[in-house]
């Protein structure tokens, strides 16, 4: 009784608009425009256009990666991997452009059919093996760092400038367009990254894959049990995060010039890490695609907003930590709540 009594007297939990994105989003919405108002206060340079476009730049492989690691995080596990995936699947197709003259078109499929390569075998190691998704996915992160390096003889790789042949593929992601005023930038991969977040929203939503894919997370033995094939559906599910991890590849080396061998470690922790922030939960079982965008602008917002107050991307980490256990202790309250 003094809970639902409780619930009355609560006008956040009974908002109409609350009840409608669900409590989680619908902070993480207000953070994000607290967040975003607070530096346009604080720095009247916040507020320029090309601030916009540089929030935007950050968000690209970072929201590529969240989209497909949501999947994965929804089945119950992880994928580690993504971050050096990205590095590895953008320094091999890159190599393949530069120095073996493939067509960037090609080069562009195979960064994609790299990260998909990846996330299958990350996929039938969990779910036909056995393996935990954290101890599949550490390996795959060591061996896609390490292969990439082997494959560019630990060599640096610069893509094609826009102005070069082959540079056309920078466009898909970001337009230097001339006007009366100077040249304005316009982030293309922006409306890209929300058609693949719409498409796959619906994947996750609407389709028999991501009902399934869900109650993986929710109950994987009672799943198995009631005759859905568990070992395809968590396979997909991998297969989704290691193919938009490729995607994320092709954003990332369209967005800086030179990729270096050996990196990639911890942009996968800012992905996962906007996936939680936006709601889904580390158990499994619930999430959406559009909570993860809200996430990932969130980082994406720190990490540009930070340096216009004088501080660096240390202190991005360092808040990003604090906002991401208050965000799963937020899910481990919130579910032993339903569980009474």
């Amino acid at each position: 009784m003094s809970n639902s009594t409780g619930n009355k007297k609560n006008p956040l939990i009974n908002n109409p608009v609350v009840k409608a994105v669900g409590t989680q989003r619908a902070i993480a919405i207000l953070a994000l425009i607290v967040l975003f108002g607070f530096f346009s206060i604080a720095s009247p340079a916040f507020r320029q256009y090309s601030t916009f476009v540089s929030i935007l730049d950050a968000s690209y492989y970072i929201g590529f990666m969240a989209i497909g690691v949501t999947f994965a995080i929804i089945t119950g596990g992880i994928d580690l991997s993504i971050g050096t995936v990205l590095v590895c699947s953008s320094l091999i197709s890159g190599t393949l452009a530069t120095k073996y003259n493939v067509p960037i078109f090609i080069c562009l499929i195979i960064g994609v059919l790299i990260g998909t390569f990846f996330g299958l075998c990350n996929g039938l190691m969990v779910s036909v093996m056995g393996l935990p998704p954290f101890i599949a996915t550490l390996g795959s992160m060591m061996i896609s760092k390490g292969f990439g390096s082997i494959f560019t003889k630990a060599q640096s790789v610069t893509w094609p400038q826009s102005s070069q042949p082959g540079g056309w593929f920078r466009n898909i992601f970001k337009i230097n367009m001339a006007t009366a005023d100077g040249n304005m930038m316009i982030p293309t991969g922006f409306m890209l990254l929300i058609i693949l977040a719409v498409i796959m929203s619906v994947v996750l939503n609407k389709t028999r894959a991501g009902r399934y894919i869900t109650a993986l997370g929710s109950n994987k033995e009672a799943t198995r049990l009631s005759g859905v094939n568990v070992v395809k559906w968590e396979t997909l599910a991998f297969i989704f995060s290691g193919t938009f991890a490729g995607i994320a590849g092709v954003s990332y080396a369209a967005t800086y010039s030179t990729l270096l061998p050996g990196n990639g470690g911890g942009l996968e922790l800012d992905a996962i890490a906007g996936v939680v922030i936006g709601g889904t939960s580390m158990s499994g079982g619930y999430g959406t695609i559009a909570g993860t965008l809200i996430g990932v602008f969130i980082m994406s917002v720190l990490k540009t907003g930070l340096p216009f107050i004088g501080l660096q991307n240390q202190y991005q980490q360092f808040i990003t930590g604090f906002v991401l256990i208050i965000a799963v202790f937020a899910d481990v309250a919130n579910r032993k709540k339903k569980s009474k």
